[in-house]
C-alpha cells in the first residue's frame, strides 16, 4: 500500500460527478487493477466449482471410487485453494481502494476548506462540509472497494452463460435471460431509494449544521434564554431526519428482499426443468448438479450487480456534494502567473489607508473602532479577497494578489484576536511549521508568558491539549496562540489584540518580551493599550474611517496639543480610565478591556 495520505490531493475536475469519480479511479489505478484482476481470478474459481462437483458426481457414478474420481476431486482442491488464496489479495486490495478513495476525497474537502477560507461558509452550511468527510467520502469509497468483486462477478456470469448454453440451450437460456430480468426487476427500485436517500443526506446535512451552530453558541443561548427553543428545532430536525431514513430503509428491505426471493424462484425453476431433463436423459445427474449450482452459484453475481448499482448511485450523489464544496471560489485565489517575488525588506503598504510598515519597526495600530483596525491589519495579510475589494495592499510595489500565495503565507503571518487552538500534543499545536526544537518552544513560551500552561497541560510540550483547548482558561488560549505566531518567525507579523484577555502585570512583562523579540523586524500590533504602547517604536493613528491621521511615539502622542493629540488622547485615555477589576490593587491607566468573567473569558472581547 502506498505511504498515506498522499502528498498532493491533486486537482479534480468540478464538471461533472461522474468526471470526478473517473478522475479518482485513474488516480488509483495501480491498487485498482489489481482489484479487478483478483476478483475476477476468486469468481473464476468459485465458478468452476459447480463444474468440477458435477464431473466427480459423473465419474463416480460411472467408475465408483476410482483414479478419475481422485482427479476431479484433486482440481476441486486446486480450485478451493484458488478461491481462498485469490480472495485474501482480493479483500486486500478491497480494502486499499476503498481507503485511497475515502481518504483522497477527505483530502480533497479538506485542502479546499482551508484555501477556501470564509468564502466555505459564506456558500455552504457547515453541516455540509462536516458530511462531505464524515460521510460522503466513505460512500465513494464503497464504490471502489466493491468494484474487484463486481467485475469478477461479469466476468463468471459471462463464462457461465456460454457454457450452459452450449450444453442445455432451453436451460441455459432460462439462466441467462433469468438473471438480467431479476436484476432489471431489482434496478426499478433503485431510483426511488436515490431519491429517498438525497433527500435523507440533505435533512441529515441541515442536523449537523443546526447541531453545530447551537453547541457553538450555547453561552450565548444560556444568556438569552433560547436553550429551549434551539433544542426544540434540533429534535425537530432530529424527527425529520429520522422520518426520511425510516422511507429509505422501507424501499431498501423490498430490495433486499427480492435479492433473495426472485433468485431462489429461479433456482426453482432451473432445478424443475433440469430434473425432467434428466428424466429424458438429456441431461446426466453430473450436469443437473452443476446447473443447479449454477443457477444458486449466479444468484451471487446478481447480488453483486446490485450492490454496485446502489453503491454507484450513493457515489454519485456523494460525489455531487462533495463537487460543491470543491466548486467554492476561494476566498484568496491563487495567481495564475504570479509575479517576482519582491526582496526581503520591502514596504507593506496599504494604499486605502496609507498605512507603511517600514521594515524592522515595531509599530502599533491605534482606533477610535477596534474593528476598523482590526479589519485593516488582517487586509494586510490578503485573508479574503472579497471583504478586501478595492483596497490593494502591496509589499515592495507588488499586490499581494499578485504573489505566490503559499510563499506569503510565510513572508506575512496575521495573528487575529480570537485564538483557535487545535487538538494534539502542545508542542506540536505550537509550531505550526515543523521546524522548532525544544528550546525554541520554551523561549515563545515564555515571551507570551504561558510557562503556566505547561503547567496545565499534563505532561507538558509533550501533554496532549484538547480540541480547542478547552481545558485552557481564556487568557492562557491567547497567550499559546501568541507563542504560536511567534514561532512562525515570519518577515512581518500581525498581531490583533494579543494581550486582552489578560491582567496588566501579564500585559506589562509580554509587552516588553514581545517588543524585544520582534526589535529589528517588522511587527505591527493592533492594541490601544498603554502598557504594550509605551514598548513599541512607533504609534499610527487612524481615524474611524480607517485612514492614517497620525503617527509618532506614545509619549509623544501624548504631549501633543493639536487635533491630532487630542484624538489620541481620547482614544488611548478610555484605556488609561479604568483599573483592572480582576486585580483590585491594579494601577490607573489599565485598559477597560481587561475586564474579565470567572472563566478568564473577556467580556469586551466576547461582546464584539
Amino acid at each position: 500500500m502506498r505511504p498515506l495520505p498522499l502528498p498532493d490531493p491533486g486537482t479534480p475536475p468540478r464538471s461533472s460527478a461522474t468526471r470526478l469519480l473517473t478522475w479518482q479511479a485513474w488516480r488509483q489505478r495501480d491498487v485498482l487493477t489489481r482489484s479487478l484482476a483478483a476478483g475476477i481470478v476468486s469468481l473464476l474459481g468459485s465458478a468452476a466449482a459447480p463444474l468440477l462437483l458435477g464431473e466427480a458426481v459423473d465419474a463416480g457414478l460411472a467408475a465408483g471410487f476410482g483414479s478419475e474420481l481422485l482427479v476431479w476431486c484433486g482440481w476441486m482442491l486446486v480450485a478451493a485453494a484458488t478461491i481462498v488464496v485469490s480472495g485474501v489479495f482480493s479483500h486486500t486490495y478491497d480494502v486499499e481502494n476503498w481507503v485511497r478513495a475515502a481518504l483522497g476525497f477527505t483530502e480533497l474537502v479538506g485542502d479546499k476548506a482551508s484555501r477556501a477560507g470564509h468564502a466555505v461558509t459564506r456558500r455552504l452550511p457547515t453541516g455540509e462540509v462536516v458530511a462531505a468527510v464524515a460521510n460522503d467520502a466513505l460512500r465513494v469509497g464503497d464504490m471502489f472497494a466493491m468494484a474487484g468483486r463486481f467485475t469478477g462477478g461479469v466476468v463468471a456470469y459471462l463464462v457461465v452463460a456460454a457454457y450452459m448454453l452450449t450444453q442445455d440451450l432451453l436451460l441455459g437460456l432460462v439462466l441467462t435471460l433469468g438473471i438480467p430480468v431479476v436484476a432489471a426487476v431489482l434496478a426499478l427500485l433503485v431510483r426511488p431509494l436515490q431519491r429517498r436517500q438525497q433527500t435523507h443526506r440533505e435533512a441529515t446535512g441541515r442536523l449537523t449544521a443546526l447541531g453545530a451552530d447551537t453547541v457553538s453558541g450555547l453561552r450565548i443561548l444560556r444568556g438569552i434564554g433560547g436553550e429551549e427553543v434551539f433544542a426544540g428545532r434540533y429534535a425537530q430536525q432530529s424527527q425529520d431526519v429520522r422520518h426520511r431514513g425510516v422511507r429509505v430503509a422501507a424501499v431498501q428491505s423490498v430490495l433486499d428482499g427480492l435479492q433473495v426471493l426472485l433468485p431462489g424462484l429461479l433456482t426453482a425453476l432451473v432445478l424443475w426443468l433440469g430434473a425432467r431433463a434428466v428424466v429424458r436423459g438429456d441431461l446426466t445427474s453430473g450436469q443437473l448438479v452443476t446447473f443447479y449450482g449454477y443457477a444458486a452459484f449466479l444468484a451471487w453475481p446478481v447480488q453483486m450487480a446490485t450492490q454496485m448499482l446502489q453503491m454507484t448511485t450513493n457515489a454519485v450523489v456523494s460525489a455531487r456534494k462533495i463537487l460543491g464544496v470543491l466548486r467554492v471560489t476561494e476566498a484568496t485565489p491563487q495567481a495564475a502567473a504570479p509575479a517576482d517575488a519582491p526582496p526581503s525588506g520591502s514596504d507593506l503598504v496599504d494604499h486605502a489607508s496609507g498605512l507603511i510598515l517600514r521594515p524592522g519597526r515595531v509599530v502599533a495600530l491605534v482606533c477610535a473602532d477596534p474593528d476598523v483596525s482590526a479589519r485593516l491589519a488582517t487586509r494586510l495579510g490578503r485573508i479574503d479577497d472579497d471583504v478586501e475589494a478595492g483596497t490593494p495592499v502591496t509589499l515592495g510595489g507588488v499586490r499581494l494578489a499578485d504573489l505566490d500565495k503559499a510563499a506569503l503565507r510565510h513572508r506575512v503571518v496575521v495573528s487575529e484576536a480570537t485564538p483557535h487552538l487545535f487538538s494534539g500534543v502542545l508542542g506540536e499545536a505550537l509550531d505550526a511549521r515543523g521546524r522548532a526544537g525544544e528550546a525554541e518552544l520554551l523561549a515563545a513560551m515564555l515571551t507570551a508568558d504561558a510557562h503556566d500552561v505547561l503547567d496545565s497541560v499534563p505532561g507538558g510540550l509533550h501533554g496532549e491539549l484538547p480540541e480547542q483547548g478547552r481545558s485552557l482558561s481564556g487568557g492562557q488560549r491567547q497567550r499559546v496562540a501568541l507563542a504560536r505566531a511567534l514561532l512562525t518567525d515570519p518577515e512581518i507579523l500581525v498581531l490583533v489584540e494579543p494581550t486582552s484577555a489578560v491582567d496588566a502585570h501579564t500585559e506589562a512583562r509580554i509587552a516588553e518580551r514581545v517588543a524585544e523579540a520582534r526589535r529589528g523586524r517588522t511587527t505591527l500590533i493592533v492594541t490601544a493599550s498603554p502598557l504594550v504602547l509605551d514598548h513599541v517604536d512607533e504609534v499610527t493613528l487612524l481615524d474611524t474611517a480607517g485612514r492614517v491621521v497620525t503617527t509618532g511615539t506614545h509619549a509623544g502622542l501624548l504631549a501633543r496639543r493639536d487635533d491630532d493629540g487630542a484624538r489620541y488622547r481620547a482614544v488611548v485615555g478610555r484605556s488609561m480610565a479604568e483599573p483592572d477589576v480582576t486585580d483590585p490593587t491594579a494601577p490607573v491607566g489599565t485598559p477597560p478591556h481587561r475586564r474579565t468573567d470567572e472563566a478568564g473569558t473577556t467580556l469586551e472581547g466576547a461582546a464584539r
